[in-house]
């Protein structure tokens, strides 16, 4: 499975990530450009700035969409 393909997997299942997670669990340097992909292809994720470690970091989330 790609990187970008387990991200959203894990999105999907309404978790959210930060780069040092997808780090340890996908071994991806680069969440915001796999984001930015994702994002391409139409899903919806949004960024909120949180405090993690006494460090501001992005927080990704993707928006369900309502059936």
């Amino acid at each position: 499975m790609s990187q970008t393909a387990a991200i959203l997997h894990h999105l999907s299942r309404g978790k959210s990530l930060t780069a040092l997670e997808a780090l340890q669990r996908f071994g991806c340097f680069r969440l915001a450009a796999r984001v930015r992909e994702l994002k391409d292809m139409g899903h919806n994720i949004l960024s909120h700035r949180v405090e993690r470690g006494g460090k501001s970091v992005a927080l990704y989330v993707l928006v369900q969409r309502k059936e």
